[in-house]
């Protein structure tokens, strides 16, 4: 009966996205393509004395985006520091420099790690007005990115540019993200999702004693956030909190969301770049990998060990009731797969197995199936290497989808799969060597021995991977760990997107190739290929640390 909720649960979502797929991505790529603004478009145009005509080189795109994004760091910033000054700010005092910085660095980076509990530190209109508003634009800037590079794959060659980025941003945000966040708020304001401007209330329990309930615009906020896979809670516990997610079917909800665009974005490459098979390879490589964690994850919270487990039909602890197992593990591999970073259940509550499997979600890239708009360009960066490596095997020159993949595209590539092991790694390393920060670490872990090291490493690898979530028991609200984290997380978000914007530039002055090589890039064999790469790509060089971490917690029990 269990696996039979696990396999409904996974097919009613496939089900959605399947139906959903090919309009969204059909409509995504109209979106980026189409040659009209409508009208409040122009005027925002004309605000921002922005030529919408003008194309952009990919130098130029990424200094848009730079810049963009070094406005909004200051704009929300300047609005934490001085968040009293604000109405609806609830009383609550201005953010601490450090805090500031951190909360910032996560919000700007699509990343939404919170070192803090938003109901106890954050007012209403810096909720609204600043972190939902980055909510919107960070997964906009995610989704330009992506654009860009399939421009570049899709170009005849020549000089024209890869689009124009504050076009790609406002039609992003306007055409795709406001509008199915507005319907998806108002589904979850009909299941019970809370949207108000309460405060604080303050109501007797029936033991007779006082606690205060807060409220707020959270639909509105729950909508974008799992819509542009953000993870920032309106409230602490998350998703798990019953004013943000109060129902079964509000989780199933919120997990469609997460997988939404991400999922749907393969249809508009291949619309886009005029090879719908293309699309087909990339969409089947991230439902494997979804499957390949998804599954085990709820196997081995299914088979949680010891008399409460037995008893509970499964390792409970830190799920909510409402959610099950079940609820609770397809929800965290979604969260984890994608940029979410959003959770309905505690990750470091998880059986040591399981939690291994969250951080292999992660590890992989993000790519099962990744951020809107982040998990397209990363599984696309992958791809180059998977074509160069088969055109190898196979003798002929390496081409996808046109575009001969030289010295200069395998170099930007090369770099790029490295990023995130380098951060996390060597940010978890120098954390441990620098005494200050070690003493904070220290003292920050909830737990001791292996687990304790697996609460920091997922903090580094969540934090470069721009994930968002938590394995809990870590308490990172503190000076130096706010630092290096929002330090890891700006890095692990912005040198990706330096070198795909390169990757795209590099591509776009091409003229067409004929392919010439043997093995068809949209059939299993390949698909199997890619998924085998990433995998050996992602685990072995974390696996060091896992020895010590879930791998040493979980054969010790």
């Amino acid at each position: 009966m269990a696996w039979f909720l696990a396999i409904t649960a996974f097919l009613s979502i496939a089900i959605v996205i399947a139906l959903l797929y090919r309009p969204l991505g059909d409509y995504m790529a109209w979106v980026f393509t189409s040659q009209k603004h409508w009208r409040i478009e122009r005027m925002i145009y004309r605000l921002a004395g922005v030529h919408p005509e003008r194309q952009q080189s990919w130098r130029v795109y990424l200094v848009s985006i730079l810049a963009f994004s070094v406005a909004g760091f200051v704009l929300l910033f300047l609005m934490l520091r001085f968040q009293n000054l604000l109405p609806y700010s609830l009383g609550m005092p201005p953010m601490s420099l450090d805090l500031a910085f951190n909360t910032v660095a996560s919000f700007v980076a699509n990343t939404n790690w919170q070192s803090y509990s938003p109901e106890q530190t954050v007012g209403y209109v810096a909720q609204m007005a600043g972190l939902a508003v980055q909510n919107f634009v960070s997964a906009a800037v995610s989704m330009a990115v992506a654009v860009a590079l399939i421009r570049g794959i899709a170009s005849r060659g020549g000089r024209s540019g890869l689009g124009n980025f504050w076009v790609d941003l406002v039609r992003a945000n306007l055409r795709i993200l406001l509008p199915i966040s507005l319907v998806a708020a108002v589904f979850l304001l009909a299941g019970g999702v809370i949207q108000n401007f309460a405060g604080f209330t303050d109501i007797q329990t029936v033991t007779g004693a006082t606690q205060t309930i807060p409220g707020g615009p959270v639909a509105s906020q729950e909508a974008i956030k799992m819509l542009g896979t953000n993870g920032g809670g309106f409230y602490n516990a998350n998703s798990a909190h019953p004013f943000e997610n109060p129902t079964p079917w509000t989780n199933m909800l919120q997990t469609l969301l997460l997988l939404l665009i991400p999922f749907t974005m393969p249809r508009m490459l291949g619309t886009m770049v005029g090879d719908q098979r293309a699309g087909y390879a990339l969409l089947l490589t991230m439902a494997v990998l979804f499957v390949l964690i998804y599954v085990p994850l709820t196997a081995f919270e299914f088979a949680g060990s010891g008399t409460a487990p037995e008893l509970a039909g499964g390792a409970m602890e830190g799920k909510e009731q409402r959610f099950g197992i079940v609820g609770s593990t397809l929800f965290a591999t979604a969260t984890t797969g994608t940029t979410g970073g959003a959770v309905n259940s505690m990750h470091g509550s998880y059986t040591a197995f399981g939690g291994l499997m969250l951080m292999f979600d992660m590890m992989l890239g993000e790519v099962a199936p990744g951020g809107a708009g982040s998990g397209i360009y990363t599984l696309l960066v992958l791809m180059v290497i998977a074509v160069f490596l088969t055109a190898l095997l196979l003798g002929r020159s390496p081409v996808y989808l046109g575009k001969r993949l030289g010295v200069r595209e395998m170099k930007i590539v090369s770099i790029a799969i490295l990023v995130m092991p380098t951060l996390a790694i060597g940010g978890m390393a120098v954390g441990f060597a620098i005494p200050s920060v070690k003493d904070e670490i220290i003292s920050s872990m909830g737990n001791d021995g292996s687990h304790g090291l697996s609460e920091v490493f997922y903090a580094f690898v969540s934090a470069a991977i721009n994930n968002g979530s938590a394995f809990a028991g870590l308490s990172a609200n503190t000076p130096l760990l706010n630092i290096v984290l929002g330090v890891v997380i700006l890095l692990g978000r912005f040198i990706p997107i330096v070198l795909v914007m390169a990757l795209a530039g590099s591509l776009s002055v091409q003229r067409k190739a004929e392919s010439t090589l043997e093995l068809p890039l949209h059939r299993p064999q390949f698909v199997a290929l890619l998924v085998f790469l990433i995998v050996f790509i992602a685990v072995p060089m974390f696996i060091p640390i896992l020895l010590v971490g879930p791998l040493a917690e979980g054969f010790m029990r």
